[in-house]
């Protein structure tokens, strides 16, 4: 039987106008599906014109200019839905959902969806829930004690997958892919016992012991920077406090 790590599985990225998932916008998008390892991915892109300014911060990580997407981008609000549909599509048609991490792009899509559209993404998987495999939860978890970064670039370098456009949606999406499917064939041994349910479930744990972690040595540090432990995705403020 092929373990799920050999299997389809769907990723998902953005850009976006900075790393604040409660105001800050999507500016682009990508959806990547692969069959089987080495198969050749299928990727549906959006660009988004967010309707706010981008900050030059930001252009000068994915190059998108406030420019270029009043151009080239489409408004929000259809690109959202579409987002959701395909993803719920994917999780319909039992493809887990690689995203890295899962809370920032998962919970700004869900906040883009309340802004334009008057819904959120919990609306679109009532039927067919979703089952995120995050590589950076993963990796946390099963070799702790290593040292270093943990960005998609630094698992790229050390799971070495090809990494050919940094900050591009859907080259970071495909990357994400394949460091989970490294990310499992060496851990194989720990990870092949559990279906996407149940690992998705466990990495909501993992990730609540992870930031309690951060969370004691920040405030050890004299850092005031709060760590949220929600995964995958965050809680609307109102529902927070």
């Amino acid at each position: 039987m092929t373990c799920w790590y050999e299997g389809p599985l769907t990723a998902f990225d953005t850009e976006t106008t900075g790393v604040d998932v409660e105001t800050d916008r999507i500016v682009s998008a990508a959806v990547v599906v692969q069959d089987a390892p080495g198969s050749r991915p299928r990727v549906r892109r959006w660009l988004v014109n967010p309707g706010v300014s981008v900050p030059e911060g930001a252009t000068a990580i994915h190059g998108l200019t406030d420019g270029f997407l009043q151009l080239n981008g489409r408004w929000p609000s259809p690109v959202m839905e579409e987002i959701a549909r395909e993803l719920a599509e994917q999780s319909a048609a039992g493809r887990p959902l690689v995203v890295m991490n899962a809370p920032f792009d998962l919970t700004l899509l869900d906040r883009e969806l309340r802004r334009h559209r008057a819904s959120s993404l919990g609306h679109w998987f009532e039927t067919a829930p979703l089952r995120v495999i995050d590589p950076r939860v993963l990796d946390k978890y099963l070799d702790r004690y290593r040292k270093g970064r943990r960005t998609l670039t630094d698992l790229c370098a050390h799971y070495e997958v090809e990494l050919a456009e940094a900050h591009d949606a859907a080259a970071d999406a495909l990357a994400s892919l394949e460091v989970v499917r490294a990310v499992g064939r060496r851990f194989a041994a720990r990870l092949e016992r559990y279906s996407p349910a149940e690992l998705h479930t466990l990495q909501a744990v993992w990730h609540a012991a992870q930031a309690r972690g951060l969370q004691a040595w920040f405030a050890r540090s004299g850092t005031e920077e709060v760590v949220d432990p929600a995964w995958p995705l965050r809680p609307e403020l109102s529902q927070a406090a």
